[in-house]
């Protein structure tokens, strides 16, 4: 037990260290050109206001990256806590409730103190209206469906039904993150950012969950 909380106490400072370190390097500008050349690999090399694709595959990013709003994270939120209530597993409703306001109050904050612009190499395929870094969406889905993932899979008994909810909550993470990219509303480096501080609160709801259910001596 005590192995397990101290590596994901480590996993969390490696999480924050990373974003940290990422931030300090995007403020100084260090990262701008390979964020401009990541983002101009998604575009039309003939006319960089076309993402590559059609538009059905256009449409189809809107609609993953939907996953990551404030709607669809707020309703998948309600619904969890309130399952878990239900069920009377309380400590599971209240980090998922916890991780999800830390996770939403960071990334607030971390928008407003670093200020970063939105990129301005092509056309913004969705709306937007705060600063860039970190990535909101990515930060909120890392959160949300990391978190749930590992909520149903400390009640989950069978290894292939946990593994399948950490596979399934990877690839929701993966594609929000790719779409804000995609739409040319965030650089790269900023959708990195948002994934680690989701996944720093998705840790420490790990660790919060592992440290109240800590075996008793003896037992």
């Amino acid at each position: 037990f005590e192995a397990r909380v101290l590596i994901g106490v480590a996993l969390a400072t490696g999480a924050l260290w990373t974003f940290l370190n990422l931030a300090e390097e995007m403020a100084e500008g260090e990262i701008d050109a390979l964020d401009r050349q990541l983002m101009m690999t998604l575009r039309n090399p003939n006319d960089p206001t076309d993402p590559i694709g059609s538009r059905n595959v256009e449409e189809a990013v809107r609609d993953v990256t939907a996953l990551g709003g404030t709607t669809v994270v707020v309703i998948l939120t309600v619904v969890s806590v309130l399952a878990f209530l239900f069920h009377k597993k309380r400590l599971h409703a209240l980090v998922m409730a916890g991780v999800m306001l830390a996770a939403w109050a960071s990334s607030d904050l971390s928008k407003m103190f670093y200020g970063r612009p939105r990129p301005d190499l092509v056309p913004h395929e969705a709306y937007v209206y705060s600063a860039s870094f970190p990535s909101g969406h990515s930060t909120m889905s890392t959160a949300a469906f990391l978190t749930l993932a590992m909520l149903i899979a400390s009640l989950e008994p069978r290894r292939r039904s946990k593994a399948l909810a950490y596979v399934l909550a990877a690839l929701v993470v993966m594609g929000v993150g790719f779409s804000r990219v995609y739409l040319g509303v965030h650089w790269p480096s900023d959708v990195l950012g948002g994934w680690c501080l989701g996944a720093l609160w998705a840790l420490v709801g790990w660790i919060v969950l592992r440290a109240l259910h800590a075996p008793t001596r003896g037992s």
